[in-house]
């Protein structure tokens, strides 16, 4: 299963000059010195986009042009395409740990939360417990890892280093891509434009401090660990080893059924998949995941899932609940559509590039035959569940691997293999041999060849796809982004409400959202029905108050909005700022309410007890 390109591998790298370290070496030029440059203290509708020193773009240009045209040079060795992978890995997910002083995204917060309490508590929620944490108290895998990490590491929070957790999540899907890659081809221009792809198109977000990192590393590991040694090839000339590569699979497949929910359905679909081809009839793999899957949900995770399956079934074909719109679902203002067609233009690019490929490389299309199937195993699962209306992206990064294999096939010339030039050898084909030949003989055309057409234009696009990259991915900061002013408002009212608080906030996207969670209640009002939202504007201070007035002692209820909050709602299409000030505004002048805190990044108010409670 060897696929090799006309261009000669590299047998030494003896001798060949430096020069690609280069442009390399002037991107991360450029990149540091945007990062010293770039001010992201008052963040716009397009987030991280508009606020990026100009260098940072030029750094992205230079890297990739170098990337293209050492990647092309059969005289460079693969460590230098490697260097610039680990290149552009530093500046797409290494510029926000380094630019932003907190961490991102309210999600990453929320599970610092849960590891918090299992720290503290020593141990998560029982069953007859369940709540909106359920999810994370039913998987607890990538939480006690966490947990034990941040023992190890001596921190006092895992915020200390969630910042960076996207890069070292990058880096761990690395290594399976390259065994997944090297699986069905030698050629390393096809490999590391295959990885570049794939880091380019994974804009989705779920590499960010989350079991689903975690998890869908895992995935790619034993997709990686199948491909190479459950074929029958590899069966074959390894029977005796069979057992210990089950015995590494079992290990990974159980990491992940006890981490995180989604990925072993979506791993189950792909080993499935793979059953379809004749090179994969092992059924081991698969009967695996099933069993661990099954056991997994039937035991510890049944809790959950008895109270949510109604829901799941009822899901089940709702295509529409994947591709929602509407109040609270909508990018509102024009920084936020371009973002959203940024990121859908870059997806819609690379299965456009991963089709063509399929078509046009007749050879990869019979050899990767399987990465084909792995690539559209996860379509199905489009129609099992809108998961939160998030299903489309889980979609989209689960086809990923196999897609950015076939997009960089698309980019890059026809390839032959060996076994094809070995068969025409044998029967005697004169007309191949001498064509053969003939290509040998006119290196001096190809290379005029390889340095026209069709150098610029795979140039051009994946120029484009690396750099739509940026908006994509850090298009919606102004969100996810928690200056150090909002964190404090926000740990100022952890540290002073008892427990059996009410905190009341128009949403939940604010770091530490879920702090004491365990003791403390919320209630978000834009997640409540449109009609009762549209009484908040109408009358805030006293709806509000009336929402909050059953708090019992010695418990307080709190009305907290912050930047955070305001971001979202207007961004996502709930409500806009003057409807937000508006209520901001009420509760200031109430006299039911008095002020705890205030700062450039928020408010906090807090409900005045009632005379009789007082007394």
């Amino acid at each position: 299963m060897t696929d090799l390109s006309d261009l000669p591998p590299v047998r030494s790298g003896r001798g060949v000059p430096a020069w690609p370290g280069v442009p390399l070496l002037v991107a991360l030029a450029l990149w540091a010195y945007a990062m010293r440059h770039t001010d992201v203290s008052r963040l716009d509708d397009y987030g991280l986009v508009s606020a990026l020193h100009p260098a940072f773009w030029a750094g992205l240009a230079v890297l990739t042009t170098g990337f293209w045209f050492t990647v092309r040079d059969p005289r460079r060795p693969a460590a230098w395409s490697a260097a610039y992978v680990l290149g552009l890995l530093v500046m797409e997910r290494a510029t926000q740990a380094v630019l932003y002083p907190t961490p991102l995204y309210a999600w990453g917060w929320k599970h610092e939360a849960v590891i918090d309490h299992l720290l503290t508590a020593g141990g998560l929620q029982t069953a007859d417990q369940v709540g909106d944490m359920a999810v994370y108290d039913q998987w607890p895998g990538f939480f006690a890892a966490q947990a034990a990490l941040q023992r190890l590491l001596g921190v006092d929070s895992v915020a200390m280093y969630m910042a960076w957790w996207p890069l070292v999540s990058s880096l761990m899907l690395l290594l399976p891509l390259l065994l997944i890659y090297r699986t069905f081809t030698e050629d390393r221009r096809l490999i590391w434009t295959a990885v570049w792809l794939f880091y380019v198109a994974n804009w989705v977000g779920q590499d960010y401090f989350s079991p689903q990192s975690v998890a869908y590393a895992l995935h790619v590991g034993v997709l990686a660990v199948v491909l190479r040694r459950f074929g029958r090839s590899a069966v074959r000339r390894g029977r005796p080893r069979q057992a210990v590569w089950t015995v590494v699979l079992t290990v990974l497949i159980v990491t992940i059924v006890i981490s995180h929910q989604l990925t072993p359905g979506m791993l189950v679909v792909c080993l499935l998949a793979l059953c379809l081809s004749r090179r994969y009839r092992d059924w081991v793999p698969v009967v695996t995941t099933v069993v661990i899957f099954l056991a997994w949900c039937l035991t510890a995770a049944l809790p959950f899932l008895s109270a949510a399956m109604p829901d799941m079934i009822r899901s089940i074909g709702d295509v529409g609940a994947n591709v929602e719109t509407g109040y609270g679902a909508t990018p509102t203002g024009t920084g936020a559509i371009a973002t959203s067609w940024a990121a859908r233009l870059l997806s819609g690019s690379v299965l456009l590039l991963a089709a063509v490929g399929v078509l046009r490389q007749r050879v990869l299309r019979h050899r990767a035959w399987p990465l084909l199937l792995v690539a559209a195993a996860p379509l199905p699962m489009f129609a099992a569940s809108s998961y939160g209306s998030e299903m489309i992206f889980r979609v989209l990064l689960f086809m990923l691997p196999g897609a950015a294999f076939f997009a960089a096939a698309a980019l890059l010339p026809k390839v032959r293999t060996l076994a094809a030039d070995a068969a025409a050898q044998q029967a005697g084909n004169r007309q191949a041999g001498n064509r053969q030949a003939g290509n040998r003989q006119s290196g001096g055309s190809s290379m005029a060849r390889r340095w026209g057409i069709g150098t610029w234009v795979p140039l051009a696009a994946l120029l484009g796809g690396t750099l739509a990259f940026v908006p994509a991915y850090s298009g919606k900061d102004r969100i996810n982004y928690f200056p150090p002013q909002e964190v404090a408002l926000v740990r100022q009212l952890f540290d002073q409400a008892p427990d059996g608080s009410l905190v009341v906030a128009a949403n939940r996207n604010y770091p530490d959202a879920y702090a004491s969670y365990w003791s403390v209640d919320h209630y978000w009002f834009l997640d409540d029905a449109r009609s009762h939202v549209d009484k908040i504007v109408r009358h805030p201070a006293a709806t509000l108050a009336d929402d909050m007035a059953g708090v019992e002692r010695p418990g307080r209820a709190y009305f907290l909005l912050t930047q955070g909050q305001l971001a979202n709602s207007e961004m996502n299409g709930q409500l806009d700022k003057a409807q937000l000030d508006r209520i901001r505004k009420s509760v200031a002048a109430s006299p039911r309410f008095r002020l705890v805190a205030e700062n450039s990044a928020g408010w906090l108010y807090v409900l005045k007890r009632s005379e009789g409670a007082e007394r």
